[in-house]
Order: structure tokens, then sequence, then C-alpha cells
């Protein structure tokens, strides 16, 4: 008897609210409008949706009152509907004279919180909206870094029914970050995780860095970061549960990254399914791809290689309009991929906007785009064209919509782009047992809104001081080639050690370009004015080139690259061969370089590399070299002997060679201090060799014999920064040879 009883009494309400609602209605035979002032009535009656004629009821009066309301514009609207006649009375809200903001001087900071407010000078005022602007601002100060911002509001009321708003900011200082903490099942060491993120703990000495402050665009950034790197590492699974930031002091916060690696995936079968009408054979390069992923750890790389398979794939004109999709299934620790290829109705892009540009040149965004007007449509390219605009890490967002155009089996896409700054000041400093470093760079990766990379550097060392210029030009009259153009000044005081001191300055231009898949040309020319000082320790060889050279160089690099990742490789090679061809030189020295590294994971979580260099350096006229060209092993390149002090001795100077060969191998050893998030062995074994003395070969056969040691290395990220040292025994080496069993070096950023 209850439940008949509710549901007539709702039944009854329903019923009454139509006839309420629907039943008294009026047609419009008239519209008058009151009390508008600079609002034409032709807007109101646009805003309002209403002519005359209509059959207006109550519910439409209520909706014609949320709609002018909704424009902001209107501080008090009535409405009355009487004899046919509907009459909207309204007050105007104010006009923002002008928007006034107090206690910030950076004009960097005014455009931030500026870009999101609601109310703009010359629009109409509104307390709500202002409400909203206030947060908005608050927001805008926090992803800054200003945390503790205090923002008082005012808007004062000025003749001809205007206001002027002035916003009242306390900025306080900026949050930093005391501690950054990673917590969950991560698999990986602290050490690791901050190397992958961007942001920094915060230290005294930190007086130019950035990435200090708690900044929440940053944040976001440090989150695809590590799910990017745990996504490479075969952890397909991994969720970054939450990054958040603790205050543990007045103004300092520990950041904790929460994770859950999961177990590793591995891939399994691979597949391929296209339309019966497509020719197989055009799919061969993406078949055999699979084959080799087949039982690997799952990477992001690997899929985006596939992906690039595919863009290939459609600049034939056959597959134009095609697109992709990939179904995943997971057994247990496997992971099975069935890409799907089919045709799309064929469309063409007639146009192409794009907006949010205002420093970014519309030739740079358009040349990373893989879509042109007039092409078929293609969601493979689009996709790819909107990643590369992102990679470019000139935007803060990039994002795309496409719309159907009014031509018929076209469309329109529009690209939307938020800039962020380019710019980066950078210092740091380094020292260990082969003496102390301090360097300084400034760098701006979009010079004039061009996409020219810009970078000016001094280095600092103990016997050297090296500044330079360098301008990179990635895609020179849309060539999709790079032109790079340095000027560099160097001195090297060795008259202590060596007893000659050379100042070189000079410029090389060039440009350098991928030849075939991840083979890179580079075609280069130098020229440098150099001038030798010797001393009263200087050999009498030594003496005779003292003086001053000019030397013009044609440079020929080759750069094959199949690592699977740049940044902390794990897997893949690279091999590089460099030739110095002399054009203009009192020596004619030709110089030949090769470098060859090879990565290999044994076991998890374990790096192992092995090593081959080889460099020459001889007068295609059978001169003797200068000096500054002779060749030196790199201390990097053999562990367990001092830096300089290997090799063929004049006197008591070690001179350097004429031929220089070092293999080295490196295994990382995950196992020791395995709870210790902030420290890293790895076990090595270099070998290295040093001889030719053109100007007197008698010099040559009493010091070529294998220098070669083993050892331990330690990485342990401290308070300060990144420490290295190693611990080496020589096995094999000269009696003249200086050896050094322990060395450390320690570098910081400011």
């Amino acid at each position: 008897m209850l439940r008949v009883l509710v549901i007539f009494i709702t039944f009854t309400f329903i019923f009454l609210n139509i006839i309420i609602n629907y039943a008294f209605s009026e047609i419009v035979k008239k519209i008058e409008i009151k009390g508008n002032e600079r609002i034409s009535n032709e807007t109101i009656l646009m805003f309002s949706s209403i002519l005359e004629n209509d059959d207006l009821n109550k519910k439409d009066i209520n909706d014609l009152l949320i709609r002018l309301y909704e424009t902001n514009f209107f501080e008090d609207v009535s409405l009355n509907l009487n004899n046919n006649i509907l009459t909207i009375n309204i007050k105007e809200n104010p006009i923002i004279e002008k928007i006034i903001f107090k206690g910030i001087k950076a004009d960097k900071i005014k455009k931030a919180i500026s870009k999101n407010l609601l109310l703009k000078s010359r629009s109409s005022f509104s307390l709500q909206l202002l409400k909203k602007d206030r947060d908005n601002i608050s927001n805008s100060l926090k992803s800054l870094g200003y945390y503790f911002a205090k923002i008082d509001v005012k808007s004062e009321y000025v003749t001809g029914n205007k206001v002027v708003v002035t916003y009242d900011i306390s900025l306080g200082d900026k949050s930093r970050i005391k501690k950054i903490t990673f917590i969950g099942n991560k698999i990986f060491k602290d050490k690791k995780l901050r190397s992958v993120i961007i942001s920094e703990e915060s230290k005294f000495w930190k007086f130019i860095s950035g990435k200090k402050y708690l900044n929440e665009n940053t944040l976001n950034l440090d989150k695809r970061l590590l799910k990017s790197f745990y996504l490479n590492k075969g952890f397909y699974n991994v969720s970054i549960n939450s990054s958040f930031a603790k205050l543990v002091d007045k103004d300092q916060f520990e950041l904790i990254f929460n994770i859950e690696a999961n177990d590793k995936v591995f891939f399994d079968k691979i597949n391929l399914n296209i339309p019966s009408d497509f020719n197989k054979d055009n799919f061969n390069d993406l078949e055999n791809l699979f084959s080799k992923m087949e039982g690997r750890p799952y990477s992001i790389k690997s899929v985006n290689n596939i992906l690039d398979e595919i863009d290939k794939i459609t600049t034939n004109d056959e597959y134009h309009s095609i697109k992709a999709t990939v179904e995943e299934t997971i057994l247990d620790n496997k992971i099975n991929l069935n890409f799907i290829i089919s045709e799309t109705e064929k469309f063409f892009v007639e146009r192409i906007n794009i907006y949010g540009n205002n420093i970014t040149r519309e030739n740079v965004i358009r040349n990373q785009l893989l879509l042109d007007e007039g092409d078929p449509f293609n969601e493979i390219l689009q996709a790819k064209s909107i990643n590369n605009l992102k990679n470019l890490n000139y935007f803060k967002n990039v994002k795309s919509t496409i719309r159907d155009s009014k031509i018929e089996n076209n469309k329109e896409i529009d690209i939307f782009v938020e800039e962020k700054a380019t710019g980066e000041i950078s210092a740091g400093a380094g020292f260990g047992t082969s003496g102390g470093t301090v360097a300084f760079a400034v760098k701006e990766s979009n010079y004039l809104g061009k996409g020219i990379y810009v970078e000016a550097n001094a280095t600092v060392t103990e016997e050297s001081i090296n500044g330079s210029l360098n301008v990179t030009n990635p895609n020179y009259k849309n060539t999709d080639n790079s032109v790079k153009f340095s000027v560099e000044a160097t001195e090297v005081d060795r008259l202590s050690n060596y007893g000659y001191k050379n100042n070189k300055i000079g410029f090389s231009i060039g440009t350098d370009f991928e030849y075939l898949d991840d083979l890179k040309l580079g075609l280069f020319t130098s020229s440098y004015y150099e001038r030798i000082e010797t001393d009263s320790t200087a050999s009498t060889r030594q003496k005779s080139q003292e003086g001053n050279y000019w030397d013009t160089f044609l440079r020929i690099n080759f750069d094959f690259d199949k690592r699977n990742q740049k940044f902390q490789t794990s897997d893949g090679f690279r091999s590089r061969y460099y030739l110095d061809l002399p054009v203009i030189s009192e020596t004619n020295t030709l110089t030949n370089t090769y470098d060859y590294k090879i990565y290999k994971e044994l076991y998890d979580q374990n790096v192992s590399t092995a090593s081959f260099f080889f460099k020459t350096a001889n007068s295609l006229t059978n001169d003797d070299i200068k000096l500054s060209e002779r060749l030196f092993v790199p201390s990097n390149r053999l562990r367990g002997f001092e830096k300089g002090k290997i090799g063929p001795l004049d006197g008591s100077d070690y001179i350097g060679g004429n031929f220089v060969s070092a293999i080295n191998f490196t295994s990382t050893i995950p196992q020791i201090l395995e709870n210790s998030q902030n420290v890293d062995f790895a076990l090595f074994f270099d070998a290295a060799n040093i001889w030719g003395v053109d100007y007197d070969s008698s010099l040559d056969n009493r010091y070529d014999n294998i220098r070669s040691s083993i050892g331990i290395g330690l990485d342990w990220y401290t308070f300060m920064g990144p420490l290295n040292f190693s611990l080496a025994m020589p096995l094999t080496k000269d009696h003249e040879d200086k050896t050094e069993t322990f060395r450390f070096n320690i570098g910081t950023s400011f």
C-alpha cells in the first residue's frame, strides 16, 4: 500500500510540473530591452536566441535567463512576459578598465599568471570570475614553485561604470626540494632513478640550477620519464602510483615517488595482419623485425621501431590511406602483439592550422609534420607528426584536432602548441686525482624561434682554458640536414710537465645527415691559428717547433648507432670513425680515429660493455707532427696509471705517440651492497698501448709494451654530487710508467 502511495505522489508531481511548465505558454509578439548602455539590442537578442512569434513557456523563460547570465555581461537580469510583450530588464556589468599586478617585477611571472585569467582588460567584470581568477593565479604560481604566495584582490569602481582590478601578490620564497625519495617495488636503486628525472635536491651551493625548486610541470615530466624508463626496461605493467610533495620544513618539501614496477614482461608472438590484396613482400622488413624481438624484454623503443617501419610503408602511394592498430594479450610474463593494418576511407588534407606559436616560427613547426596540405590523410603519419613536435622540447603542451572540411572528402588539422622557456644556464665543478675542473654554459635550443641551437661554454682545468660558441641549424633550408658552426679558443699550459704551451683559436663549419638507417655521415672543415711556446726545460726537438701555425682540415665522420637508447644504454652498439685530412698545414698531419662500443645485459640489472679504441696521427709528407698533435691514452681508457704518464720519454718528458690503442671491458655487479640505494659497483679490465716517435725512432722501441690493469669501480651518489673512484691493480707496464692504484673524482652542479 505504501509503495503504491509513493508511486502515485511521484507521478502526480511530474504531471503537475509538466502542466505548469508547458500548459501556460504565450506567443511573443514584441520584444523590449531596457537598461542596456554599451551592449546593443541585436547582441542581446543573439544571446537570448528568442525571436518574435516564438511560443514561450515557463521553462523557456528560465532557460533564457540562464543564457543571459552565462554571458557574464550582466549584473542583473529580469524578464516579464505580459500581453504578448517580452520585456528584458538588464543591468550591465562594469567594464574592467585595467588590471594591476603589485609585488611582481618579473615580466615572465606576470605573463605566466595572466595567461590563464578569465577576466581581461576591457572585458566585463564579474565577482564570480574574479574569485576563479584568484585561484588560477595561485595555481600558476605553484607551477612556478611559489607554493606560499599570498594574494589579495581589490576591485575599485571608477566613473563610467568601470572597475580597476588590483592583485597584490606577496610571492614569498620559492619552494625547494630538500629530499627525493622513491618507495614501493621499484626494482632499481635510488641512484639510478635520480639520474632519470629532472628534479634535484636543493643544496646551498646550487645557486644557478632551477631544478631544485618544486615545480608542478617538472614533476609531471619526471613521472613521464620514470614511466618511459621502466617501459624500456621491460616493465610493461609499471605504475607510478603517486608522486607528491610533503612539507618538511619552512619552505622545503620531500618529493616522493611511489613506484610499482611489477614483473618484467617479454615479447612472445608478434603477428601482422594485412588486407588480402596487399603485397606481402612490402612487409618483409617488418616480419624480420618481429622475429628479432621475440623472447626479448618488452621495450617501448622496440614498438616505436615497428611504427617507424610502418611509416616507411606509408610513403608508398599504394598505402597512403591505411591505419595501424595493435591488440595486446598478456599471459603470465609474455606479451603477444597483433598488429592490424587496414585501409581507411580516403581523405585529403585541405589545410593545417597552427595556433599558439608566438615565438616559434611556423616553418619550424611545419618541418616536423609528415603530412602536408594536399596529401592523403593518414592517421599514422598524423600521430608521428605530433610526436615529432613534442620531441622538439620547445613546447609545454602539443594537441591536435581533426575536423571535416567544407570541401567533400577533405579534412582540416588544427595544431595547438603552448610554448615554454628553451634557454638554460648551467655551471659545474669537479675535483679528483687528475685535477680540478670548472665549467659554465649558456644554452638556447630555439634561438629567435628559428629552431636553432646555440651554446656558449667555458671550461677551466689546471692546465687548460677552453671557450667555444656553437650554433646548430638542424634543418638547414628545409633539407633535413643539419649545419653546424663553432668558434673556439683554447690555451694549454704544459710548461711545468712537458716544457711547452700552445694557444689555439679558430672555427669549424660543416653538416651531418642520416645517410642510411642509423648511419650518420658528417662533413666538416676547420681552420685554426696556433702559437707554440717552449721554455728552457723543453727538449731540442720541442724547441724547434716553437712558432706560429695556420692549419685547415677536412673532417669526415661516420657514426653507426644501434644502441637501444642514447641515455643509460643497456643493449646494442655504436661504431664511430673520424678522418681528419690536412688541406693547408705545415706538418700535413693526417688523423684517424675509430671507436667501437657494445652493450649487453648479461643478467637482470647488469650492464656489461666492451670497447675498442684506435687513433693515429702521422704526417703525409713525413714531417714531424706538432707537439699539440701528439697522442696520449685517454685517462678513462686506462685506469691504474697516471694521466699522461705512460709511453715514450724524451729525457724526463712524456711526449705522447703517433699511435694509441685501447681495449676495455666493464660489468656492473648489482649484487654488491644490493640494499644500498646510492652505490653501484663494477668490475673492469683495461689494456692500452701508445707508440711511435716520428722525430726519433730510437725513443719508440724502448716504450712499446702493452699496459693493462684490472680493478673495481664504485659510483656513489653523495650529498655533494656523484662520486666515482676506482681501485686498480696494474698487470703489465713499462718500467718508466707511473702507476696510480687509487683514482677518484667528485662533481656537482650549481
